[in-house]
């Protein structure tokens, strides 16, 4: 008979449960889901209840023969795919494939991969999990509801290829309404006053002033100042009041999935989505030794900051060997969860405290040991004893005015010798920046030897960096910890945002789009409601309450919605959203239109007006047309046809066409004399804002350079395809050919190695 065969989602994981299963068990993958709803269809039968229609994924039938191989005549089958919804799911529809008579069905759940945890998963199998599947399953149908009946109505209304997605639509409006609170700002000047002042002894010191007759003072503009400088410039400035404490700061728990992105992404620079791949990596096991792979952390999706006894303890016992008994707690630091938290997995941990990252360095890269590091370091920093913080605070009297100085110095580092948070490590260096309270005493009068007046604006709210929206979606409870980096990747990929400068703006087509949602979707579009869905997918895993209740009680209000939406919703490829401008040529209203080659204005008046032009929005949203540039014909001459060049705007930027146009469709670069053709991909040098072109060598070789050289050099032999790599972002690949391969696609950035048929 068939040795029990194991089932789990990744192919990486196979190895590393060889090394603890040894023999006795046959293992595979399924590599990712194995079925799910039709890609051309909605694959909903909404009026049987919401049924779904399960296919076969595209290229999954090589996966499922050999499941089926795999499994042979074995009567128990150990499912182990991600102990998650997404896993949970993966799970049934394998049990579904290998369904027989007699045979057995085991849910095992690896939250790490360590030898005893496999061993344990193994030998206290579970049931499949009806419900967590019924939670999946009806999030898996409202995305669908919701994507495949508004995005149509989208390629009618605006232009196809658009989407829209229950989470990731709310997520654009998030950014948008920030980026219109920024443009609404109006800021407010207003001037502190800072006195320097020392005593008989050194050092020097400054204080702020606060107060005036015991009410917080709010100094406007320059005259206000002035005239509060004059009334303090006569008064004495006595010690009213010195305050000693010694306060206790006790570190932070270990990583739940969003911290771990917030955390690395403000560190370490990487995306939530890398963050998420490295995790993977060291989670399904590295290879610490010729075939000794080993699970280095807990599983990193999850809400959960929950960790078992023996982890405390081994960390207690390290930070005993290593920092002394004074770091190391009395008992083990539990942390609590919120109300809302997941409790099925322990936060995100090494296996083993004692695979330091010293000690394991060398079988890692820089990513998975950057990564690693950080996640060891806030484990272990969580089981060690409070950093005791001396604050010393002192208030100084002038008249009615009252001044503070502030001050503060580490009694005892605790935690903080091994990790600080990247909010507490800005707070370091601001304190250091502080010039240190001399001692003083209460009475005392002190020398004034300036008072400095400090002119201020107040300052817009800031637009969204990765971690910061990750933290705005978790506080708000859009998403769970398996969606927020495919969240942020989805919305950059459909081109409603760009990520500028490590922060989110919103596109002009994200807020044509959004605009269009909000006001024919008002429910979808609505933060609370969406947070309330994700709630109620979390009481369908709980069994509180039916999925079929949830379904009906989303559908029947957004089946209105969307039918109403079909006939009000205004049309941008005719109407287009209004503006209060005014037509140049024949004074009606301009609106927004989207046509093929993007959004431009045009006049309400057409046909009878054919009014176009391009637009831009100034700082504050302020809609300006932009008049066409005037043709400049250029000293070349085409090589097709001899007639001259000039110089027009695409959409790549400026290049040479020939004025012989439509008889003679010839172009070449503006900055090159043999650049033949635009190849349609961006420079990939920071801020060159240059494009990739077609050139001929001095030899005669093509290859392809920037076309803002000399300014920029960067060149390439193999030919650049606008296609983003989907391992790294990168914004194109190149076509390679090889006598044995043929032709491919791969991506160029070093250490990717990403490669596909072309």
């Amino acid at each position: 008979m068939t040795k029990p065969l194991v089932v789990v989602e990744s192919p990486t994981k196979i190895r590393t449960l060889k090394k603890y299963l040894g023999q006795s068990y046959n293992i595979a993958a399924t590599v990712g889901h194995i079925k799910d709803l039709p890609p051309k269809e909605i694959g909903i039968d909404i009026e049987a209840g919401f049924k779904p229609k399960y296919t076969y994924i595209a290229g999954k039938q090589k996966v499922v023969r050999s499941l089926k191989k795999a499994a042979g005549d074995a009567m128990d089958i150990y499912l182990a795919p991600d102990p998650d919804r997404e896993g949970e799911a993966i799970a049934w529809h394998t049990a579904e494939i290998l369904k027989k008579k007699g045979r057995r069905f085991h849910r095992v759940l690896f939250h790490e991969l360590t030898k005893n945890a496999v061993n344990e998963a193994i030998e206290s199998p579970q049931e499949l999990h009806c419900h967590k599947y019924e939670a999946q399953q009806a999030r898996r149908i409202l995305d669908r509801l919701v994507g495949y009946q508004i995005s149509p109505l989208l390629w009618r209304k605006v232009k196809g290829g658009l989407s829209a997605g229950r989470v990731q639509s709310v997520a654009v409006r998030i950014i948008c309404e920030r980026e219109r609170a920024i443009q609404a700002f109006e800021p407010e000047e207003y001037w502190s006053i800072t006195a320097h002042l020392e005593d008989n002894a050194p050092p020097p010191f400054t204080a702020k002033l606060a107060k005036k007759s015991g009410e917080k003072i709010k100094i406007s503009d320059e005259k206000a100042s002035n005239a509060t400088l004059e009334a303090l410039a006569a008064e004495k400035y006595i010690v009213e009041k010195v305050t000693k404490k010694t306060k206790k700061r006790n570190p932070l728990p270990p990583f739940v999935t969003s911290t771990l992105q917030q955390e690395v992404i403000r560190k370490l620079r990487f995306s939530a989505k890398k963050t998420m791949v490295v995790a993977q990596q060291l989670y399904e096991g590295i290879d610490l030794g010729p075939g000794e792979p080993e699970g280095l952390i807990t599983y990193m999706r999850t809400d959960s900051v929950r960790i078992s006894k023996e982890a405390a303890g081994e960390a207690l016992q390290l930070i005993r060997e290593r920092f002394g008994e004074n770091y190391a707690l009395d008992k083990p630091r539990f942390f609590k969860n919120r109300k809302k938290s997941q409790d099925a997995h322990e936060a995100i941990r090494p296996t083993s405290v004692y695979n330091t990252p010293e000690k394991i360095a060398p079988f890692l890269s820089k990513d998975q040991l950057s990564l690693y590091r950080l996640t060891w370091q806030r484990f272990v920093a969580s089981q060690m004893k409070p950093a005791l913080i001396n604050q010393n605070s002192v208030s100084i009297k002038a008249g009615p005015y009252l001044f503070t100085a502030s001050g503060s110095s580490i009694q005892f580092p605790g935690f903080m010798t091994l990790y600080l948070s990247a909010d507490a490590e800005i707070e370091k260096e601001s304190q250091k920046k502080k010039e240190p309270l001399p001692q003083l005493v209460e009475g005392m009068v002190l020398k004034l030897n300036k008072l400095e007046p400090k002119q201020h604006f107040t300052m817009p709210p800031p637009r969204f960096s990765e971690a910061s929206l990750v933290k705005e979606l978790e506080e708000n409870g859009i998403g769970r910890p398996s969606t927020y980096a495919a969240i942020l990747s989805t919305i950059r990929e459909k081109g409603y945002v760009d990520l500028v400068k490590k922060y989110f703006r919103p596109s002009e087509l994200g807020f044509i789009v959004n605009d269009l949602l909000v006001q024919s979707f008002p429910d979808i579009l609505d933060v609370e409601f969406t947070a309330k869905m994700e709630n109620d997918l979390d009481r369908i895993e709980a069994a509180d309450v039916d999925s079929l209740e949830i379904l009906t009680r989303f559908y029947s209000p957004f089946k209105k919605e969307l039918d109403a939406a079909s006939k009000g919703m205004l049309n941008l490829k005719g109407v287009g959203l209004p503006t209060a401008l005014a037509c140049p040529q024949c004074r009606a209203k301009v609106h927004i239109k989207v046509g093929k080659n993007g959004h431009f204005l045009g006049c309400s008046g057409y046909p009878e007006c054919t009014y176009t032009s391009n637009y831009t929005r100034d700082e504050k949203g302020k809609i300006h047309p932009v008049e066409p540039p005037i043709e400049e014909v250029s000293d070349k001459f085409c090589d097709k046809c001899k007639q001259p060049m000039v110089v027009k705007q695409g959409k790549y930027g400026t290049f040479l066409a020939c004025s012989g146009y439509p008889d003679c469709n010839h172009t070449q670069s503006l900055f090159s004399d043999n650049a033949t053709r635009e190849t349609g991909v961006h420079c990939p040098q920071k801020d060159c804002g240059g494009n990739l072109v077609e050139r001929k060598s001095k030899r005669g070789k093509i290859f392809y350079g920037c076309s803002r050289f000399p300014d920029c050099t960067f060149a390439i032999w193999n030919k650049p395809i606008a296609k983003d790599c989907p391992r790294c972002n990168a914004n194109f690949l190149v076509e390679k050919s090889t006598k044995k391969d043929g032709t491919s696609l791969a991506c160029q950035t070093k250490g990717c190695g990403f490669k596909e048929k072309a």
